[in-house]
C-alpha cells in the first residue's frame, strides 16, 4: 500500500532547477519507495547497499557513472562519498554543452548526514538541493494536503479526525510506512530488527562506534527522556558513560534523524532564559519500543504520556514544514527561571506564534497565561495556539486558538 507523499510537489519543482538532489532522512522512512514512484521511466536506479556497484562507486568512480549514466537514482550514497567530486564533473560537463539537460540528472538518497554533508558542501555548493523526509505524518496517513503549520492557518471544517485512543495507536505504531499494514507482532519484529540494523550498520561501521551494548543503553535512556531538557549527565549516568561520549553519541543521532534538539529562545533584551535544549524522539513508535511501553492503553495510561504527547505533536509540526521544503524551519520553546514557559514559538517573517500542547480534551484560558510573555521580545506576536484534543478549532481568549491535534 503506497501512500501519497507531501513532498512530492515540491521535489518535483526542484528537479527544474537543481542538476542534484539529495533525499535524506532516517532509515525505512520511504525515501527508496518515494522516488521509484515519482521517478520518470528512463531513470535508472542503483543501490550502493549492493556490494559489488559499491565497490565499483568507491574503486572506478568514473566507471560506475558510466554503466549508470544520468538521469539515475543512486540509494544509499552515504557508502561511497568520493561519488561526489565525479557527479560534479558530470553535471559540469553538462551545464556547458546544455544547461537545461543537466536539471535533474542525479537523485540521491542518504540516511547518515554526517558522512553526506561535508561531500555535499566541498563538492557540490550551488549545484544541489537537500531535502528531508521524516516518517508518514498524519496529513498522509489520511491523504489529505499539509502545509507548515501556522495556528493562524485555515484548518477548513476543523473538526478533529482522530480520538484520543486513535492518535495513541498512531503514536504507539510510529510512522514508518512497513507499519501500515502491521499489527503489534509485526511492530515487535520490524523495530527489533531496525535497532539492530541501526546499531551493526551506522552505528558501528560509519560512526565508529565500538560499544554496542552501552549505545543501546544510551539510546533507551534518550527516549525515556523525551519532551525534556537535555540532561548530559543523567543519560550518562545511565548509560554508564562520560558526558562527552552522550554529547558525542547524540549526535550520531542526530545525524541519523532519530532525534531532534529544540533550543531555546534567546534574546539580549532577557538574561533570565535556560540555555539548555529539549530533546525530541522523532518517531514515537520507535521511543514506546525503546521504554518499553506493550501497548497503546499503557501508554496513553502510563507516566510518558503528556511527554509522547508532546512530542508526537512536535515530530507532526516538524514533517509539516520538512515534507514542503522547509528543512531549517525557526522553532524554539521559552523556558525562564521561574519556570514559566511555552512548550513551541514558531517564528516566521519575524513574527512569533506562541503554542501549548495539552492532552486534555478540556483546554482553558490558562493553558494560554505565558504567551503575554512574548511582549519582552519586541516582536510582533501572532496568533497563539493550545493544541489538545478538544473536537473543533474553537477561540480561546484573546489571540488565541484551540486546535484538534489531529489537524497539525
Amino acid at each position: 500500500m503506497f501512500l501519497e507523499r507531501t513532498l512530492t510537489k515540491y521535489f518535483r519543482e526542484i528537479n527544474h532547477f537543481f542538476p542534484v538532489i539529495l533525499l535524506t532522512g532516517p532509515r525505512q522512512v520511504g525515501k527508496t519507495t518515494f522516488l521509484t514512484h515519482i521517478a520518470e521511466p528512463e531513470r535508472k536506479y542503483v543501490t550502493l547497499d549492493n556490494l559489488l556497484d559499491c565497490e565499483l562507486a568507491k574503486n572506478d568512480p568514473q566507471g560506475f557513472l558510466e554503466r549508470y549514466s544520468p538521469p539515475v537514482l543512486i540509494d544509499e550514497i552515504q557508502y561511497a562519498p568520493g561519488l561526489f567530486r565525479q557527479i560534479k564533473m558530470k553535471v559540469d560537463e553538462t551545464r556547458r554543452k546544455d544547461k537545461a539537460k543537466s536539471m535533474g540528472m542525479f537523485w540521491l538518497t542518504g540516511s547518515q548526514q554526517y558522512h553526506l554533508m561535508e561531500g555535499v558542501s566541498e563538492s557540490l555548493a550551488g549545484r544541489i538541493a537537500v531535502v528531508d523526509l521524516l516518517g508518514l505524518s498524519e496529513s498522509e496517513f489520511e491523504q489529505r494536503d499539509s502545509k507548515p503549520f501556522l495556528p493562524s492557518n485555515d484548518f477548513g471544517a476543523g473538526k478533529a479526525t482522530l480520538t484520543l485512543p486513535e492518535i495513541y495507536q498512531r503514536i504507539w505504531m510510529g510512522g514508518y510506512p512497513e507499519l501500515l499494514e502491521g499489527d503489534g507482532k509485526m511492530r515487535e519484529a520490524f523495530y527489533s530488527s531496525y535497532l539492530r540494523t541501526y546499531l551493526e550498520r551506522d552505528v558501528r561501521n560509519l560512526a565508529k562506534v565500538t560499544d554496542s551494548e552501552r549505545f543501546f543503553k544510551f539510546i533507551r535512556s534518550a527516549a525515556a527522556r523525551t519532551g525534556q531538557l537535555l540532561n548530559y549527565s543523567d543519560i550518562a549516568r545511565d548509560a554508564d558513560v562520560s558526558v562527552m561520549t552522550v554529547k558525542s553519541w547524540l549526535s550520531v543521532l542526530k545525524a541519523s534523524g532519530l532525534i531532534y534538539l529544540l533550543e531555546p529562545y534567546s534574546n539580549n533584551l532577557l538574561k533570565r532564559l535556560v540555555q539548555t535544549p529539549k530533546l525530541y524522539m522523532l518517531d514515537t513508535g520507535l521511543c514506546s519500543y525503546l521504554t518499553q511501553w506493550s501497548d497503546p492503553k499503557v501508554l496513553e495510561a502510563g507516566a510518558m504520556a503528556g511527554a509522547i504527547f508532546e512530542t508526537w505533536c512536535v515530530s507532526e509540526i516538524l514533517k509539516s514544514y520538512y515534507h514542503n521544503g522547509k528543512s531549517h524551519p525557526s522553532f524554539f520553546f521559552y523556558r525562564d527561571k521561574d519556570r514559566k514557559e511555552i512548550d513551541l514559538l514558531i517564528e516566521d517573517s519575524g513574527i512569533l506564534y506562541p503554542v501549548e500542547f495539552k492532552k486534555s480534551a478540556s483546554p482553558a484560558p490558562e493553558d494560554c497565561r505565558n504567551f503575554h510573555l512574548m511582549g519582552h521580545f519586541k516582536k510582533p506576536v501572532g496568533t497563539g495556539a493550545v493544541v489538545c484534543m478538544y473536537p473543533e478549532v474553537f477561540p480561546l481568549g484573546k489571540n488565541c486558538r484551540i486546535i484538534p491535534a489531529s489537524l497539525i
